[in-house]
């Protein structure tokens, strides 16, 4: 009787513990599939990819913003205009160097941040199917440590996003008598990129009619630069038919061309002095329609 007893008791202690396992599997799993469905969901990871391919179509430049105002000038704040005619315009072109490089490096850690976290959650995904609830438990620590690198690698992901400021070694305005001048700071601003609206420009018979906006935010008027060509001249005369033309507005009719015949045109903001890095700039093909007399020739 007490033999039996006993098996009892030890069948109970067995079946209590396989339940405690069972439920610290099942808790630390949702740890998991909480973090896969919130910090790194696909449909997230989705939309850094989609930010980060428009940042790579971005404009930046160099903004001078002053830290404070030097004592006895109170009144009055130095526009950043002002700045540029104090600024040495060797050591500025130095700064505009370190701009470039800091986009272009942070636009490459960005791109490893995300390739990153996208392999982080193929490993965790893995993980949930391939593990026993065992062998699950007994990996916790290396799975916890995975989970904690990868939101870390969220947090600097985030971070990086937003151009940073500039790391100034050297000062860029000199002492010019008793002029108060206030301390500067670099920062780099971004600019959406420009495309062209694609349903609103329009070939027709000798020329066409663009439109373009700027992505991701109502488009204002700016500086641009609008080139045009033919694709296939076939004579001296017609290999003439392209040029740049700057333009201050979001439309423009391009006049004189060819009847029947492919044209690519592209669009960007024109270059300032500030401007530090533009790898991209939309291209598009329009053809236009056939002159009247080929029409007709057509048709008989």
């Amino acid at each position: 009787m007490c033999k039996l007893s006993s098996q009892n008791s030890v069948s109970y202690g067995t079946e209590e513990q396989e339940d405690e396992t069972w439920k610290m599997y099942q808790e630390r799993k949702n740890i998991i599939l909480e973090f896969l469905n919130s910090e790194l969901s696909i449909t997230l990871l989705k939309r850094h990819q989609t930010r980060v391919e428009l940042l790579k179509k971005c404009s930046y430049y160099i903004e001078i913003l002053p830290k404070h105002l030097a004592l006895g000038d109170q009144n009055h704040l130095m526009l950043p205009t002002t700045m540029f005619q104090l600024i040495d315009p060797w050591k500025f072109q130095r700064m505009k160097k370190v701009g470039t490089a800091q986009t272009k490096i942070q636009l490459l850690l960005l791109g490893d941040l995300l390739e990153q976290m996208k392999q982080g959650r193929v490993a965790l995904v893995e993980q949930l199917k391939s593990y026993t609830a065992a062998t699950f438990l007994s990996d916790w620590d290396t799975v916890s440590r995975r989970i904690s690198e990868l939101s870390g690698l969220m947090d600097n992901f985030l971070t990086t996003l937003v151009p940073g400021r500039l790391y100034i070694k050297h000062r860029l305005v000199s002492d010019i008598g008793t002029t108060k001048i206030p301390h500067i700071r670099l920062v780099l601003r971004t600019k959406m990129p420009v495309a062209f609206d694609r349903k609103e420009s329009v070939a027709h018979e000798d020329w066409v009619s663009l439109r373009w906006f700027s992505m991701g935010q109502h488009s204002q008027p700016d500086q641009y630069e609008l080139r045009f060509k033919l694709l296939d001249p076939r004579t001296p005369q017609e290999r003439s038919q392209s040029g740049g033309i700057p333009v201050t507005s979001n439309t423009f009719e391009i006049r004189n061309l060819l009847p029947n015949r492919p044209y690519e045109f592209s669009i960007k903001r024109a270059e300032t002095y500030t401007l530090v890095y533009e790898a991209w700039h939309d291209t598009m093909t329009l053809r236009t329609k056939p002159s009247n007399s080929e029409h007709v020739q057509s048709m008989d």
